[in-house]
């Protein structure tokens, strides 16, 4: 549902008895904290209230239920008023921040309060910088986190990005999402509303009592900062109602696609300068003298980027597969490496895309830490499930820290070798990389045949 009328907060909006009386409630299934595993709680607001809107009944209860919770303000809200005659933007933002602060300790009083200050109405222009800022929060503990934002197609285009980073930044940190709305209910036609995608939690009475308090906290967007002409109240009554229900709406939808490896390709026909950087070819001339066999059947290039060490493999091997999830690389590669015919380029997502039958080497170069740590183990898995018995696996990372991500190469390469069966026979470790060599062979001995 991306198609919604443009519309203002000055409008009555859809009244909170036509959604009430919808029939499809009856269909919407519940969701229950307690059926995640979700120890801790990470709730995004594009701007200080909608947590308290969205997600107060569920913050107050994860606060009960002993997880951690924490509330990510992206912008400050300084815009709420753009023409009020008695405040700034930097006085407002701060009581909204405060506001926010003081609504938290009301849900939940050990939780902890992140602002990232981005520029209220311009979400859409920092996504990335959400998007790392939310990653680093997380971290790790993606299997353990649940994270809520306002949902991506909630009309208000602050929302709207904000959902998709935080959307984003679960797909890369295997974070659950639950996504709530704020100006759907303003807005839409109750019968236009995506019915199979929502969910209810039931908020009990007394949590609700506390979400009003929380609610009324946010005194500069539920009241008139003034009697004068631009001071006016942004969250008005009949907005107000659609928030004291008995449960909480949220969508559990997918994570949205990842395209910033893509767009990174597309933007340069070699982001990282492996075809012209003395760094990236002396890095391929150490892979290449650390693989334990002379020369290999069939090869596997899991992340192949732009093909500079394909090219320098295809010497080695007499087949090699090329993979990469980004269709600009795929397309790079392939027309760098078009003339080798013992070369095969597909796109695809690893491990999800896999190759089929066996390989005697798997390259993973430059491309763990661009994975979750669940999709990093389960390639760890695909990979040895398709090793030949004297196969060899050659994982080779920067060593420097990564953004964005969870992981960086010294994290890829100890959780690699904490999940792999295989025996680690070779390491080089220098400042800026690491490389593993992985195999049951001892062909590449002194003294073997």
């Amino acid at each position: 549902m991306t198609d919604h009328p443009t519309f203002t907060h000055t409008e009555t909006g859809t009244a909170e008895s036509r959604w009430r009386e919808r029939p499809e409630w009856e269909q919407v299934a519940p969701v229950q904290l307690a059926t995640t595993a979700a120890r801790r709680l990470v709730v995004v607001a594009a701007h200080p209230d909608d947590e308290t809107l969205g997600a107060g009944g569920l913050t107050a209860q994860a606060a009960r239920a002993g997880l951690d919770v924490v509330v990510v303000l992206v912008t400050d809200g300084e815009a709420s008023h753009p023409e009020s005659p008695t405040s700034a933007r930097e006085a407002l933002a701060r009581r909204r921040v405060e506001e926010s602060r003081a609504a938290l300790a009301r849900l939940a009083p050990s939780g902890t309060l992140v602002r990232l200050g981005v520029p209220d109405g311009a979400v859409v222009d920092h996504a990335t910088e959400v998007v790392d800022h939310l990653v680093d929060l997380i971290g790790e503990r993606g299997e353990a986190t649940l994270v809520v934002a306002p949902w991506r197609d909630d009309g208000h285009a602050d929302h709207d990005a904000t959902g998709r980073a935080a959307g984003v930044a679960c797909r890369r940190t295997d974070a659950l999402l639950w996504e709530y709305p704020i100006w759907l209910w303003h807005w839409c036609e109750p019968a236009d509303a995506p019915w199979a995608q929502l969910r209810t939690l039931a908020v009990p009475a007394d949590v609700q009592d506390v979400k009003r308090e929380a609610v009324r906290l946010h005194r500069t967007q539920v009241a008139p900062l003034s009697n004068r002409p631009g001071d006016e109240t942004v969250l008005h009554a009949h907005m107000l109602t659609h928030f004291d229900r008995s449960y909480e709406v949220f969508l559990p939808l997918d994570a949205p696609s990842d395209d910033a490896l893509d767009d990174l390709h597309e933007s340069s026909a070699d982001p990282w300068k492996v075809r012209t950087s003395w760094y990236e070819k002396r890095k391929r001339a150490v892979t290449l003298a650390s693989l334990p066999g002379e020369r290999y059947s069939r090869a596997l290039e899991v992340g192949g980027s732009v093909g500079a060490l394909a090219a320098e493999l295809a010497g080695r091997v007499d087949h090699l597969v090329v993979i990469d999830e980004s269709r600009a690389a795929t397309n790079a590669a392939r027309s760098s490496l078009g003339s080798l015919v013992a070369v095969e380029v597909v796109q695809g997502s690893v491990p999800e895309d896999w190759p089929a039958g066996q390989f005697d080497l798997v390259v993973v170069s430059e491309v763990g830490y661009f994975l979750s740590p669940s999709r990093l183990r389960r390639l760890v898995v695909r990979v040895e499930s398709c090793l030949t018995d004297d196969g060899a696996v050659v994982l080779c990372h920067w060593r420097h820290p990564v953004r964005g991500w969870p992981m960086d190469g010294p994290a890829v390469h100890r959780h690699w070798s904490e999940w792999s069966d295989v025996p680690r026979v070779a390491t080089h470790v220098e400042d800026d990389f690491r490389l593993d060599v992985f195999s049951r062979t001892g062909a590449h001995r002194a003294g073997a045949s």
